[in-house]
């Protein structure tokens, strides 16, 4: 039984599998938020660096590297997560962690999908297909995750423009500014709006 503040709280549990910037940022944006807390970071690999910064927050870390998803939705479980926030985590999220969790996971892709979304389609492999099609925009979409690749339902999209000959380093640092601008305001708008 959750105590009554956690019924009150929308309690996030965040999943990365890189440096975890985004995750760093959306900590200390909900940080002494009463109606949306952040429970713990799940990494897929080892991460010190992440995990000293989440011990000095007083947050639970786990490294699950070589660990299936039962690990993830027990230890969600055990957190009493509400939400799980993919904040740059890179494995395909099975269907048991989905329908634990409906409607309720939620991704930040590094592109403005349906374009460069899909199966192998993250990180820089997204940055240099836009660079490559010399896109004039590029940027973030933030939507709910479903059982396929980057298909689940759209929530907020923020573009920024590109010149003819952007490389695919200079497409991640724009976009990278863009999540770390909105990624947070924008969870916390949508998960105030559907838990009123």
């Amino acid at each position: 039984m959750l105590n009554f503040v956690a019924e009150m709280q929308a309690q996030l549990i965040l999943f990365i599998s890189g440096g975890g910037s985004n995750a760093r940022q959306i900590i200390r944006y909900f940080k002494g938020n009463e109606r949306v807390k952040v429970v713990g970071v799940l990494s897929s690999k080892a991460n010190l660096e992440m995990e000293k910064f989440c011990v000095e927050q007083q947050l639970h870390f786990y490294n699950l590297q070589g660990k299936d998803f039962t690990s993830y939705l027990e230890i969600s479980q055990e957190l009493h997560a509400s939400w799980v926030i993919l904040a740059g985590f890179l494995k395909k999220v099975p269907t048991e962690l989905i329908a634990a969790f409906p409607e309720r996971i939620i991704n930040v892709h590094p592109a403005l999908l349906p374009n460069y979304g899909g199966p192998g389609m993250y990180g820089q492999h997204v940055h240099l297909a836009v660079s490559a099609a010399k896109e004039a925009f590029s940027g973030i979409s933030i939507h709910l995750v479903n059982e396929e690749f980057d298909k689940g339902k759209l929530l907020f999209q923020h573009a920024v423009a590109l010149t003819p000959n952007s490389t695919a380093a200079e497409i991640e640092q724009k976009v990278r500014a863009l999540e770390i601008q909105h990624f947070a305001p924008d969870l916390e708008a949508y998960i105030s709006s559907v838990t009123k």
